[in-house]
């Protein structure tokens, strides 16, 4: 691009809408799709310790689950929900965003019926895997969607609105487990399944009174109804300058990306996110593999073991009586945790954020593994009525603490982190895809952990107990050396100006960049009033591809 370059004071397309009480609304109101994961990956720690469901699955008189169905049951979800993720971007770059998202709710609420309605392991792994498709569809394409249509001076704080949106599905769901615990019918696991039909219900419904994403009309060439989307999601009139300016950077910047990512049907589409040289900052390989692999580092930091398993782990280690509160405890810390971010990642940054969160995270877990190996979690003995009780109960309470501490800077700074910067970093001609695929990785990888897991801590397989952060601690290192050599910063820009940042700068040189030009200049444009070119055209060149 010509007219590029660091800048230490210009400020080039700084014309903007400005943010109103309707468009904070609008753009926050897709982040409830969080709730879907969250309330996933706490009600099924809950229900996996109820010992009417263990009995449901393993047959009367058993007192806790098989290592094997531990595994299947948790992880199922995650597997559909990976290929529903990769289905998605190819179904948000036909049909649209917000109705991607709608067809996610429809299938999740089908999983949520089967799952409720089952007395046995088939049923149940079933509706998770159905169920999972759909909250593959929803938590690939809600980030893209909030990523497109926030505004970019608040779209880092509004994004991570979804993990907070999953921390409060995280916590409803520990209060849901705490509650039905004790209940000695098949309520006890029927009700907290049977709730989720609720969070697909209300998000389904809501999208249909919220605009599509400008930038996917853009896309399909369809200018008029950009305008409209564009004018509706930033409250201003469709001939407001500030929709006039940001509409022609959208259009300029397609324009560009697609001369660089010439289409050529579903294959040379998907064949375009590993294009480029994994040596060159701006290329699609380079940008997929970001993204593919910050969602990996994201579940290597080891949380889900914590909201997943926190509850059978405690119970084996004998050290804790009352493990639902502990859960409950660790979860909100979660919740309270999250909304620091909404201020951190706009005034320090995306990357900052990544790389002291990594440094707190594997502190802390190298400390819960030390404690425990020496006299923590790891030191027990038994009484005269064959109760395992811990040698140390303080050093127990440190480690509890170490943990809380750990979840603090998680949710806080990887938790939201992660989501925000695979919204940003792809260019809109394989944005779909590349979120998706992104999203793929995370669930992929929470699947796989969520399969091993239970062989490495269960008492009659790998028994590892506390040891298990020292592996943890490990990853987390390697996401703090990873989090300083690779993440660019991507604060304060729009996403067409994120690409051609990532074109002129490493990312340890990323947040000293000050556009100097846009694309619309660059392309013949005006940056304000209508725009300088035949829309006719435009909507004739448009391209899923």
């Amino acid at each position: 691009m010509p007219g590029g370059g660091i800048s230490a004071t210009s400020d080039v397309g700084a014309i903007e809408a400005p943010v109103t009480f309707k468009t904070y609304l609008m753009c926050a109101f897709a982040s409830f799709g969080g709730m879907f994961f969250g309330y996933d990956s706490g009600y099924i720690n809950g229900v996996t310790g109820s010992s009417v469901f263990i009995q449901v699955i393993e047959g009367a008189g058993k007192t806790t689950l098989s290592g094997p169905h531990n595994s299947l049951i948790v992880s199922i979800l995650s597997a559909g929900t990976f290929f529903g993720a990769i289905a998605a971007g190819d179904v948000a770059d036909t049909i649209g965003r917000k109705w991607t998202v709608i067809t996610g709710c429809a299938i999740y609420i089908v999983g949520v019926i089967l799952q409720t309605a089952t007395n046995g392991l088939g049923l149940l792994v079933a509706g998770r895997l159905i169920a999972g498709i759909g909250v593959g569809f929803e938590s690939a394409i809600v980030i893209l969607y909030m990523s497109e249509i926030c505004p970019k001076k608040v779209r880092g704080a509004l994004v991570a609105g979804y993990q907070f949106c999953i921390t409060l599905g995280l916590l409803l769901a520990a209060c849901v487990a705490y509650g039905t615990g004790k209940m000695t019918t098949d309520a006890s696991y029927r009700i907290p399944i049977g709730l989720q039909f609720i969070f697909g219900f209300i998000l389904g419904v809501g999208l249909l009174f919220l605009p599509d994403s400008p930038r996917f009309y853009v896309k399909r060439g369809r200018i008029e109804q950009a305008r409209k989307a564009l004018a509706s999601v930033r409250d201003q009139p469709q001939d407001s300058e500030y929709v006039e300016a940001e509409l022609a950077e959208i259009i300029a910047n397609e324009e560009y990306e697609r001369s660089l990512i010439p289409a050529g049907g579903w294959v040379n589409g998907w064949l375009n996110c590993f294009s480029g040289s994994v040596f060159k900052s701006n290329s699609n390989l380079r940008k997929t593999i970001l993204g593919t692999s910050l969602q990996m580092m994201q579940q290597w930091t080891g949380i889900n073991f914590i909201f997943y398993f926190s509850t059978p782990f405690l119970q084996s280690t004998g050290a804790i009586k009352n493990t639902f509160l502990i859960s409950l405890i660790f979860t909100l810390v979660n919740v309270c945790s999250t909304p620091i971010s909404f201020y951190t990642v706009e005034k320090f940054g995306r990357r900052p954020l990544l790389i002291w969160g990594a440094l707190g995270m594997l502190i802390c877990e190298f400390l819960v593994g030390i404690i425990g190996d020496t006299v923590g979690f790891n030191r027990t003995h038994t009484d005269a009525t064959g109760t395992t009780i811990a040698n140390n109960i303080p050093a127990v309470n440190a480690q509890i603490a170490f943990i809380c501490i750990y979840i603090f800077f998680f949710a806080s700074t990887w938790g939201p982190g992660a989501w925000i910067v695979i919204g940003e970093v792809f260019p809109l001609p394989i944005r779909a895809r590349g979120v998706a695929l992104s999203t793929a990785s995370n669930w992929l990888w929470n699947c796989i952990i969520a399969v091993i897991t239970p062989y490495m801590v269960n008492p009659g397989e790998g028994n590892l107990k506390s040891n298990v952060f020292f592996i943890w601690g490990a990853l987390c290192t390697a996401a703090f050396v990873y989090a300083y050599f690779l993440v660019p910063e991507t604060k304060g820009l729009s996403l067409e100006q994120v690409d051609k940042m990532m074109e002129e700068t490493t990312p340890r040189t990323s947040a000293k960049w000050r556009p100097t030009t846009t694309f619309a200049q660059d392309m013949g444009m005006k940056e304000g009033g209508k725009l300088d070119m035949n829309v006719e055209d435009v909507e004739r060149k448009g391209s899923i591809f």
